[in-house]
């Protein structure tokens, strides 16, 4: 039994959906320097909030068709009106996060309609990430190739899209609404401390919505925000309003494309290795996995095992804890089940596997960064205690960063 009215999805796709845009406005000038597009079904009729619509064509497995409708028709709209007023136009496009990672290549043609003339920037909602990490990394590596920027929606929500930022790296980040009512919250004073720490290394815009009196303004930027969205400026409308370009505030940032198969290929480039016994070197691993536990914001835990038969159960035991309280513990290794405890992703690694040779623990998040990167010497020792890993330990961010995205990448789907 379905929630929804059935939408009669062929006559709106034929031509009964419109687009709504509401600006963005730099909240230092004052000025409106780009446009979200916001879908909007037949005035008066059940499917006018996009709410109700969207989950209609997700009840019928046709919320891919619209989606991309969507896109394109809001990305022609913006064209039309930067080829009117002769002045580039910068549009926000929601992108639904399983239309991205099921065809990556169809968004990439709908946004492609905008032409030289329309910079777009594709909002990812932050519950696309858990789900399926490796694919909305691999959508959003796609998407900036094609001259898109990216931005991460609704953070604050959940505990996982803090975590992801920075191996996502948005471009733009957007805080909840729900952010702008709670300044004074010591959990939001801590959301926004960690979004200003990100902002504040990479050069990302911060977008708070909600905006509707000047008291929200001041909240704003208390938040950190330097863009702001709301009916202090206007409710959403079919028009464009006259904006000031600012390509270079969204311009996209390919991450670099690293060559190295694995974590310890990549870290050893720059960094001198050790060799010590795994004895010695378990004591670093479960200090690495403590720091995570009391970080003010839980960061990301990535660890390769190399086979199943290490995931001890007294490994299992202290992961199942860290997994209570961490947003996202993926571990990697030969024969590892999807879920070796709770809440714990996991990931099998085909026999001959690269990694499957290397011990790696990786914490990521807003303000901790750092690794232990292992890979095991053909030494011969008897026991387990006495194999010598050749190793190194690293807390320089932008490297810790790319061993996570290399891990990320492994991670399968839940």
């Amino acid at each position: 039994m379905t929630s929804h009215p059935a939408a009669p999805l062929d006559e709106l796709l034929a031509g009964g959906l419109s687009n709504a845009f509401h600006p963005l406005v730099d909240l230092d000038t004052g000025r409106t320097v780009g446009h979200e597009a916001l879908l909007r079904g037949p005035a008066g009729s059940p499917w006018e909030a996009p709410l109700t619509l969207l989950a209609a064509a997700r009840e019928v497995d046709r919320l891919a068709e619209l989606d991309l409708h969507s896109a394109a028709a809001s990305v022609r709209a913006a064209a039309s009106h930067a080829r009117a007023t002769d002045v580039p136009v910068t549009v926000f496009v929601n992108v639904e996060p399983s239309t991205l990672t099921s065809d990556p290549a169809g968004v990439v043609r709908a946004l492609a309609e905008a032409g030289d003339d329309v910079q777009v920037v594709v909002e990812i909602t932050e519950r696309a990430l858990a789900a399926d990490p490796a694919a909305v990394l691999a959508g959003a590596e796609r998407l900036r190739a094609a001259g898109c920027a990216i931005a991460l929606d609704d953070v604050g929500v959940e505990r996982e899209s803090l975590a992801f930022i920075p191996v996502l790296a948005p471009e733009v980040v957007k805080l909840d609404l729900g952010l702008l009512r709670s300044v004074e919250d010591p959990e939001t004073v801590t959301v926004a401390g960690a979004v200003r720490a990100y902002a504040e290394a990479s050069g990302a815009e911060v977008v708070a919505e909600g905006i509707e009196t000047p008291e929200d303004l001041t909240r704003a930027l208390v938040l950190g925000a330097t863009l702001g969205q709301g009916w202090l400026w206007g409710r959403p409308e079919q028009a464009l309003r006259e904006a000031v370009p600012a390509p270079v505030r969204f311009a996209a940032r390919p991450a670099v494309a690293t060559r190295s198969a694995t974590p310890f290929s990549l870290a050893t480039v720059h960094h001198r290795v050790r060799r010590a016994p795994k004895r010695l070197l378990l004591p670093l691993s479960t200090t690495l996995e403590t720091a995570a536990l009391e970080a003010r914001v839980p960061p990301l835990l990535l660890s390769c095992f190399q086979h199943e038969r290490h995931f001890t159960p007294g490994t299992a035991r202290r992961y199942a804890r860290l997994a209570a309280h961490l947003p996202f513990v993926a571990c990697l290794a030969e024969q590892l089940p999807h879920e070796p405890v709770a809440r714990v992703r996991g990931t099998h690694l085909p026999p001959g596997d690269a990694l499957a040779a290397e011990w790696t623990v990786v914490v990521l998040g807003a303000h901790d960064a750092v690794a232990l990167v292992a890979r095991e010497a053909d030494v011969g020792a008897e026991a387990d205690g006495d194999r010598e890993f050749d190793f190194l330990v690293t807390h320089d961010r932008a490297l810790v960063t790319e061993l996570a995205r290399l891990l990320v990448d492994r991670i399968a789907p839940s």
